[in-house]
């Protein structure tokens, strides 16, 4: 049996990257992310996959990783449904997935 895999993002390890904000959008940020019950940080990257997801630019890293050989046949399932789901269930399971790991994330620490 394989052990369980590390979870995607750890707020520990994760690359940190300071980003300066236009003034009120810190507030604007926060008000969506509540609204979609995330963290600020959560909202930020879920919509920076999407909008990545939309325009190309993960497809072929996304693609490099999950078609991994050491991806279990249940694993490679998973992948070949998420192909078939359209751009917007694709973004919208990624924000998810994100969001996810962002809370497992803060219950670790």
């Amino acid at each position: 049996m394989r052990p369980m895999k590390q979870a995607i993002y750890s707020s520990r390890t994760a690359d940190k990257f300071v980003v300066r904000l236009p003034e009120g959008m810190r507030e604007r940020i926060a008000v969506v992310a509540r609204n979609h019950h995330r963290s600020m940080n959560s909202e930020i990257i879920a919509r920076l996959e999407q909008s990545m997801l939309q325009e190309g630019a993960l497809d072929e890293g996304v693609s490099l990783r999950l078609d991994s050989p050491e991806l279990t046949l249940h694993e490679r399932e998973l992948l070949q449904r998420f192909r078939q789901l359209s751009r917007r269930q694709q973004n919208a399971l990624v924000a998810l997935i994100a969001h996810d790991a962002e809370l497992a994330a803060a219950e670790e620490s």
